[in-house]
């Protein structure tokens, strides 16, 4: 399903966030545990990077015309409805955290809040399906296009 030519690293990443994802839209527990238990033992920074490209991309694409606090908050909202009704242990403020780290907000003097390996993509799975259901979209090229633009930075020469 993804190019040979990804490094294996980038393979599992976009394999388990495509599962977390899938899950995450069926509201099925199992699987969802299984591909955010797969998401936390990857690279965490790396898997961070991709989930953050992909909710940037669907929010921009889902407020063309720009996103407001107003617009945020309803994604917090829905997003936060849908997934307490089949995930026990949601966590809203980790959700925040993954809008707006996606987003580039958060406060760089802040001391981060330790989190459960676990939680953050497995949050960010949360609000990823929500955003491709809004956008009645698949997962699949949001995460080619995220994991490419991974790539090409990577390959970037900083002067």
């Amino acid at each position: 399903m993804w190019p040979t030519e990804w490094p294996s690293a980038a393979r599992e990443i976009a394999d388990a966030t495509d599962a977390a994802v899938t899950a995450a839209r069926a509201a099925d527990p199992e699987p969802f545990a299984e591909a955010a238990t797969r998401l936390a033992a990857l690279d965490q920074e790396q898997v961070t990077v991709v989930h953050a490209s992909i909710v940037r991309e669907l929010l921009e694409e889902l407020h063309p015309d720009g996103l407001t606090g107003d617009d945020v908050q309803a994604v917090l909202g829905r997003c936060a409805r849908s997934a307490s009704r089949w995930v026990p242990d949601l966590d809203v403020s980790t959700l925040v955290v993954v809008l707006t780290g996606a987003l580039g907000l958060a406060d760089p003097d802040e001391e981060p809040r330790a989190l459960p390996r676990v939680d953050l993509p497995r949050h960010a799975a949360l609000v990823m399906a929500d955003l491709l259901t809004a956008a009645d979209a698949p997962g699949s090229g949001y995460i080619r296009r995220a994991i490419g633009e991974v790539a090409r930075a990577e390959t970037v020469e900083m002067p």
